[in-house]
């Protein structure tokens, strides 16, 4: 409970801080949080996992506010191209593929040896649902 505390502070001085991490990156993630609660709250009734408790719903908004604060800054140095093509897998790949180990440490430090959630998938799909944020503008040409 301690290392979830330190990494919501560290998380709301980051987005304090942080210029790019406006009030609509605020909105994606209370909407991608308020979504992956709602799927662990679901899956306890159906499924039987455990019930979300407070901690767990703590740890869920903090995973998705770091993993949304990566995509954010990934996607300023390196914006969404607006045509569909290699690019975009490659920068697909070169953002979920660490997002996933950084997850899995998050995972560690978050949840220890009983883990109940997939926080490693969490921040990772986080990171690419924020890197969208910046889309790169079309060079005119005359």
């Amino acid at each position: 409970m301690v290392a979830t505390i330190l990494f919501a502070i560290v998380t709301l001085a980051l987005y304090v801080v942080h210029p790019y991490l406006n009030l609509l990156v605020i909105r994606k993630v209370f909407g991608i949080a308020l979504f992956l609660e709602l799927f662990y709250l679901i899956g306890a009734y159906m499924a039987e996992w455990p019930f979300p408790t407070p901690a767990i719903i703590m740890q869920i908004l903090t995973v998705v506010s770091l993993g949304v604060a990566l995509g954010v800054i990934f996607s300023k140095i390196w914006p969404l191209p607006i045509k569909k093509g290699i690019e975009r897998i490659i920068r697909t790949f070169l953002l979920v593929i660490p997002a996933l180990g950084i997850g899995v440490g998050l995972q560690i430090l978050l949840q220890g040896q009983s883990a109940t959630q997939a926080i490693y998938l969490m921040f990772a799909l986080s990171a690419w649902l924020g890197s969208g944020h910046f889309v790169k503008r079309q060079e005119q040409s005359t």
